[in-house]
């Protein structure tokens, strides 16, 4: 995995701790571009660590329920994604303006007791990520776009088809989960999803539900 200019091979490439930033309804998929806007001081703080070390963040979604734990910090979700600072600017007004590109998936181990204004988590990474065009041909790329299209249709929406159609699976069903408008509990199951090829039946399926929830008949709206 190739993320800015850094290389991501093996287990000793990535850290076996990261800062993490809980965000609801955030997802951050191996190779996909997710931009923040930074304003909170413990997450400034946490991006200047970053940018010292080794530009790498955990993005991690609150738990389901965002239950608090007795510091009041929420439960977390138990998967994330490592992702890589390659954009970085200051606004004048105390913000950060970053980008993250997607390294690899993560699961939370124990928290570990910092100084930090930030929450730092032992990680185990899912190192098949690192490698994971190797599952692009597994993908059924007609179906996923056939569903791309119907949604887009069905709420009057207009795509690049060029930048589609010369997209990478890899690619494309990261970055169509990535911008996909469903819930937290939806984008969670898409982060989880245990390969390339079951994470695009999972958007393909959710796509079909939302469809046949807000337009009737899904096999007609996807026809």
């Amino acid at each position: 995995m190739q993320v800015g200019n850094a290389r991501y091979l093996k287990p000793g490439d990535l850290p076996d701790a990261i800062a993490v930033f809980p965000l609801t309804g955030a997802l951050l998929l191996p190779a996909g571009q997710l931009p923040l806007n930074i304003f909170e001081p413990r997450y400034l703080a946490m991006l200047d660590a970053a940018l010292t070390g080794n530009r790498l963040i955990g993005m991690v979604q609150p738990a389901l329920g965002e239950h608090e734990d007795k510091g009041g910090d929420p439960h977390l979700a138990a998967v994330g994604c490592l992702g890589r600072i390659t954009s970085f600017a200051e606004t004048g007004d105390g913000r950060y303006i970053v980008s993250l590109t997607g390294v690899c998936r993560f699961r939370l181990l124990e928290e570990k007791a910092t100084s930090d204004p930030f929450r730092t988590f032992r990680i185990a990474p899912f190192i098949a990520d690192l490698s994971a065009e190797n599952e692009e041909e597994a993908v059924d790329r007609a179906a996923l776009l056939t569903a791309f299209k119907a949604y887009l249709d069905a709420n009057k929406l207009e795509a690049d088809w060029e930048s589609v159609e010369r997209a990478s699976n890899l690619t494309l069903v990261n970055s169509l989960a990535m911008m996909s408008p469903f819930g937290p509990a939806e984008k969670q199951a898409l982060l989880e999803a245990p390969d390339l090829k079951t994470r695009a039946e999972t958007l393909i399926a959710i796509t079909e539900i939302v469809l046949a929830r807000v337009f009737g008949d899904s096999d007609t709206v996807l026809q």
